[in-house]
């Protein structure tokens, strides 16, 4: 009977945070790929590296997958080297370095960057949804 109880319960915990995550789920899609979902934070911070608008669809068509895929390496670089130069400043004043908190943004592209390269090779547009 316990377990019974437990059930709903258990289901509100785990589907808590997606309640909480600000909307639906962004599905990046590509002939060439399998589908690349993202919650809504993340989507925005791989749309802004992306240098495109937070909006609920959008397309980057064939001629445009080279410079996207620039675009997040660019942005990968910038972060990485921002990081970089935190770790530098602590320890310039005999700090312990700061640790990354959660998903790196190269982490977070990895996926995407996988597919833009696919879709590129395969000449078919990445369309988003969210």
């Amino acid at each position: 009977m316990g377990e019974d109880h437990n059930r709903p319960y258990s289901l509100l915990i785990l589907t808590a945070p997606l309640l909480r995550s600000g909307g639906p789920m962004y599905r990046f899609k590509s002939k060439a790929a399998a589908d690349v979902i993202y919650l809504p934070e993340a989507a925005k911070q791989v749309l802004a590296a992306l240098g495109r608008e937070s909006s609920p669809q959008g397309i980057i068509e064939t001629a445009d997958l080279p410079a996207a895929q620039q675009a997040l390496l660019a942005a990968v670089e910038a972060d990485e080297a921002a990081f970089a130069a935190l770790v530098a400043e602590a320890e310039a004043q005999g700090e312990a370095p700061p640790r990354r908190q959660g998903i790196t943004l190269k982490q977070r592209v990895w996926p995407l960057l996988d597919m833009l390269r696919l879709s590129e090779a395969e000449r078919v547009d990445v369309v988003w949804l969210g």
